[in-house]
C-alpha cells in the first residue's frame, strides 16, 4: 500500500485553477522530486498534502486512510518545510525547537531523543544557543529542516529547501536531504534540475496544475536522450528565425542579452536527436554569409524535457 495517494485532486482560487485533476501515489522510502515552473501548482499541492488547504474535489489518502478524516493524527506523521521557512528571529535555536516540540506534544525522554537526533541530522550543534536572526541563510534552512523532522515524521515535504542558497550551501542541504531520505519518505519541490538528478529516485512534473510526467528519474533521463541541445554562436542577419525553421527544431532559446540583428547570436537549440543538424546549420551559414563561432552538440537533458513538457497551456497558481 502506498504511503500517500492523490486521486483526481483539484483546487481553485476564484477563477484560477491551481491544481487540476492530479492523481499520483508515493511509496514508502521514495525521494520524489516535484518539479514545475513558477505558478504550476507545486506549492498548492504541497499545502493540500500537509492539510494547510483542503481540496475542492478528489481525495488524498495517507497510509490508506482519507487524509481529511485523520486530522491531527496525520499531522503527527508529516513534516513540512514551507518555501518561505518561517522562523522567529528573536528566539534562540534551542528555544525555537523547544517551542516546536511543545506544539508537537513531545515530552520526557522522547523529547530529548528527538532533539539529539534532529540536531545531529542537520548539523546545527554549533549554533544551537545562538539567536536565529544571527544565522546565515544556510543555517536557517538547517533549522527549518530540524523543526520538520523533530517529531520523526514518516513523510517529509520540502518546498524549495535550497532557494536563495549559494552553491556550497546547496550542496550541503542536498546531502542532508539525501541522508534524510534513507530513513523516511521525502517529497522535494525544486526548480534546480541538478538537485533532482543527484537527490531523487522519482520525478513528478506539474504544469498549469496538471501532472505531465511521472516516473523514475533514470527513465525520464532516457526519454530526454531522444533530444539533443546544440549551442550556437553565429554572427549574421536573421539567424534565430532561420534556425527555428530547421526540421526537427523544437526550441531556439537565446542566451541573455543575445540579439538577432546584425550581431552575434548566441542560443541553445533543442531538437530531435536525428538527423544531426550541424551540417545543415553550416550550409545555411555558407549560403547567408554567416560567421560561426560556436556549433557544439550536447546530449539530451532533463532541462530540455522539462521545457518541452511545461511549455504553453493555460496559466495557474503557485
Amino acid at each position: 500500500m502506498a504511503l500517500l495517494t492523490l486521486t483526481d485532486v483539484s483546487k481553485r482560487f476564484g477563477p484560477v485553477a491551481a491544481v487540476r485533476g492530479v492523481s499520483c501515489s508515493v511509496d514508502r522510502g521514495e525521494v520524489v522530486g516535484f518539479l514545475g515552473p513558477n505558478g504550476a501548482g507545486k506549492s498548492t499541492t504541497m499545502r493540500l498534502i500537509t492539510q494547510y488547504l483542503e481540496p475542492d474535489t478528489g481525495e488524498i489518502r495517507f497510509d490508506g486512510q482519507p487524509l481529511a478524516e485523520l486530522g491531527r493524527t496525520a499531522k503527527e506523521r508529516i513534516g513540512y518545510l514551507p518555501e518561505n521557512n518561517p522562523l522567529y528571529g528573536d528566539m534562540l535555536v534551542a528555544d525555537y525547537l523547544g517551542f516546536v516540540a511543545d506544539l508537537r506534544g513531545l515530552g520526557g525522554a522522547a523529547r530529548n531523543r528527538a532533539f539529539d537526533d534532529a540536531v545531529a541530522a542537520t548539523g546545527i550543534g554549533d549554533v544551537f544557543h545562538r539567536p536565529i536572526a544571527e544565522l546565515s541563510k544556510g543555517y536557517r534552512q538547517r533549522v527549518g529542516l530540524a523543526q520538520a523532522i523533530l517529531h520523526r515524521p514518516d513523510l517529509l515535504v520540502l518546498d524549495e529547501p535550497t532557494e536563495g542558497l549559494d552553491p556550497n550551501q546547496r550542496a550541503e542541504i542536498r546531502r542532508l536531504i539525501t541522508e534524510l531520505g534513507h530513513q523516511r519518505t521525502v517529497i522535494l519541490s525544486t526548480h534546480v534540475l541538478s538537485e533532482v538528478e543527484h537527490t531523487c529516485t522519482r520525478l513528478l512534473i506539474i504544469s498549469h496544475g496538471q501532472l505531465v510526467a511521472d516516473g523514475p528519474v533514470a527513465d525520464l533521463l532516457r526519454r530526454a536522450a531522444g533530444t539533443v541541445q546544440i549551442a550556437v554562436e553565429i554572427d549574421g542577419q536573421g539567424v534565430g528565425a532561420a534556425l527555428q525553421q530547421l526540421p526537427g527544431v523544437r526550441e531556439v532559446r537565446p542566451h541573455p542579452g543575445a540579439a538577432d540583428a546584425g550581431s552575434r547570436f548566441t542560443a541553445t537549440l533543442t531538437a530531435d536527436g536525428q538527423p544531426d543538424l550541424r551540417p545543415e546549420i553550416s550550409r545555411l551559414a555558407r549560403e547567408r554569409d554567416w560567421t560561426i563561432y560556436e556549433l557544439h552538440l550536447e546530449g539530451g537533458s532533463l532541462e530540455a524535457l522539462f521545457r518541452e513538457l511545461t511549455a504553453g497551456g493555460p496559466g495557474g497558481a503557485a
